[in-house]
């Protein structure tokens, strides 16, 4: 007896054992900052002399680019990649210290990008020579930051002219110089009542007419700040943040504002920030985090967490559902919209094993899906889809309604990629820019 007593005792140890192992690696990858790895460089110093701010054919100048659609003006790219693409540039600094990480995507005008970084007190805003990588300036502010999925900004900066705003993940919204970055204006959501998410405060700040808004969450759901000043212009709803993006639509040939915060996709008027409508979505977690996509008076949205996608019609005074469907369910990888199809990944961002898939944008009706490309991101140029998956492959996609067709694919375009590469890929004036964590790499991408 004394014997089976033993015996169940160390199985039971073993269980104990291995709920714990498992149980501990659910919550690093829940709650955890991913370690840094690879290369990692000390941060240079400034060139010696501050270029003019100069403008592109093709910039991208905020999160999605012109009207958030995720296409880039670029023309003429190299669709060709047996032998690669040829790499114009590297950087390895963005990122300090061990548990750092940051998630920002790049913007690009002319010769300035812009692209949060942190160290293990600061949030830091580099501006990089777009054409060979130098560092124009770099800025900085001390900001305590809690270390789910790293201390660094997960949201996308926007340069408004000769002015550049960055949001940091603890709620710093800040306002810097885009020539030499000195630093005009910070200001953070919490004094105005917000709350900070479980991930860190994400949207990607959006400069409208006199404003730049963003979401604060708590008393201060969506807040509207004088793009100059900084000073409060109006607040508006309650509750708890989304992930997702402020954006703006025409309804009725008045711009409107699309907010998809934890518990819907509400629709706002810019003038004051009084609610119109709101589509009921709440999703686990509280995470929308994908952009909607905006077609005449079509708004489409997806989410992960079981809750599928949908395409409803809007007016002013309201919506009507034309479809609702679990055809595309998008955790955070941003579809995009091509000649009536919408093309993106399905799936959670968890792992690199995923859906990609074609959609038409009327009805829903899938016209095909593929695992071949694992789980990622994806942005458009010159009639191609660019996907990057989770491990840093790329890939060259021809869209077509009739089937999946890969035109080229590289390997390892990001390299020493331990975790997820969830930063989307950014072409700008014929380069195509790849980010992991301290990592930035640019590519040449037309001839």
């Amino acid at each position: 007896m004394k014997k089976y007593i033993k015996v169940i005792l160390i199985v039971v140890a073993i269980v104990l054992v291995f709920v714990g192992f498992y149980g501990y690696q659910i919550y690093k990858m829940v709650m955890g900052s991913e370690p840094l790895t690879g290369k990692q460089e000390n941060i240079p110093t400034n060139t010696a002399s501050i270029p003019p701010i100069t403008v592109g054919v093709a910039d991208w100048t905020n999160w999605r680019g012109t009207n958030f659609e995720g296409k880039n003006a670029t023309t003429g790219i190299k669709t060709d990649w047996s032998n690669g693409l040829e790499k114009l540039w590297a950087v390895n600094y963005l990122c300090q210290d061990k548990a750092t990480a940051s998630w920002s995507s790049v913007v690009v005008q002319g010769n300035r990008l812009i692209v949060p970084g942190r160290d293990a007190k600061n949030d830091l805003v580099f501006c990089l020579n777009a054409d060979n990588g130098q560092l124009i300036w770099k800025g900085s502010y001390e900001a305590k930051a809690e270390t789910a999925h790293g201390p660094g900004s997960r949201a996308t900066p926007f340069i408004d002219e000769d002015k550049v705003y960055t949001f940091g993940r603890s709620g710093d919204l800040v306002c810097w110089q885009l020539e030499d970055g000195k630093l005009l204006w910070r200001k953070n959501v919490k004094d105005e009542g917000g709350i900070e998410p479980s991930w860190g405060l994400s949207t990607s700040p959006l400069v409208s007419e006199n404003m730049v808004i963003v979401q604060g969450g708590g008393k201060a759901l969506v807040i509207a700040y004088d793009k100059l000043t900084g000073n409060v212009l109006w607040k508006s709803m309650e509750g708890e943040v989304g992930y997702s993006a402020a954006i703006t639509m025409n309804i009725e040939n008045e711009v409107e504002l699309l907010i998809y915060h934890a518990k819907g996709l509400s629709c706002l008027n810019p003038a004051d920030g009084k609610v119109r409508w709101t589509v009921p979505w709440p999703t686990e977690y509280g995470v929308n985090a994908t952009t909607p996509i905006v077609c005449s008076d079509i708004v489409y949205h997806t989410s992960g967490y079981g809750m599928g996608c949908e395409a409803i019609k809007v007016t002013k005074d309201g919506y009507s559902v034309l479809w609702k469907s679990q055809v595309l369910a998008a955790q955070h990888s941003d579809p995009i919209l091509i000649d009536g199809y919408i093309y993106g990944y399905s799936g959670e961002s968890t792992r690199n094993v995923g859906q990609f898939k074609c959609i038409e944008f009327l009805t829903g009706k899938e016209m095909w899906s593929t695992d071949q490309i694992g789980q990622g991101t994806t942005t458009f140029a010159d009639g191609y889809l660019i996907c990057q998956d989770l491990k840093g492959n790329i890939f060259l996609i021809k869209p077509d309604t009739s089937g999946f067709k890969k035109i080229g694919e590289i390997k390892s375009a990001i390299g020493d990629v331990k975790n997820l590469a969830w930063t989307v890929p950014v072409v700008a004036n014929g380069k195509l820019y790849l980010r992991y964590i301290q990592q930035l790499v640019c590519y040449k991408l037309v001839p």
